[in-house]
């Protein structure tokens, strides 16, 4: 655990402030639930909570399915992070924290598809640079009781290959079946 020098008193409310400049490093928005631990020598530890993240197992064997099915790299993703990826390099995406243009995709629960050749990817992870890694691309938001909870990505490097209607409808189901898991 890694000490920051930061002390805050807890309110009559029982509540706490947590600096906007941790907040800003750890990524915790407004809103953002939260998932509390204790330890025996008393310790309190906040972690930000990723529901899809519980289904981490579970969503490897999915993109490793979708990644098979398709032919492309398949990533799962988090709010924050990839969680899962088959068919590329787990070493490149696995963890990494995620592009604000993927993160403002999801905010605006859309779904992106590259149609042609000559149209730009959005990077996926946060440091990937201007650099246009991948040819064509699917981004879809994975929704939980109204709420934005990741997304599922099919992404392809060949220059001849373009994401149809049958790619989409693959990604598509797959955030509809992620998202409906959590549900349950």
């Amino acid at each position: 655990m890694k000490a920051t020098g930061v002390v805050r008193r807890i309110d009559d409310l029982g509540r706490i402030v947590i600096p906007k400049e941790i907040r800003k490093v750890l990524r915790i928005k407004e809103g953002d639930p939260l998932e509390i631990f204790t330890d025996k020598e008393g310790e309190v530890i906040l972690k930000k909570y990723s529901p899809i993240g519980e289904l981490s197992e579970f969503a490897s064997g999915y993109a490793e399915t979708l990644s098979k099915t398709t032919g492309h790299i398949a990533c799962i993703t988090d709010k924050d992070t990839v969680i899962a990826v088959s068919g590329g390099s787990k070493k490149e995406f696995l963890e990494q924290d995620l592009s604000q243009e993927l993160e403002q995709l999801m905010d605006d629960k859309e779904a992106y598809i590259s149609k042609e050749n000559n149209e730009v990817s959005i990077p996926v992870i946060k440091n990937e640079g201007k650099e246009r890694k991948f040819n064509s691309q699917i981004v879809y938001p994975i929704i939980a009781q109204g709420d934005v909870i990741g997304s599922v990505i099919l992404l392809s490097k060949d220059p001849k290959t373009k994401m149809g209607e049958t790619e989409k409808k693959v990604v598509e189901s797959a955030a509809g079946f992620l998202g409906n898991q959590m549900d349950i």
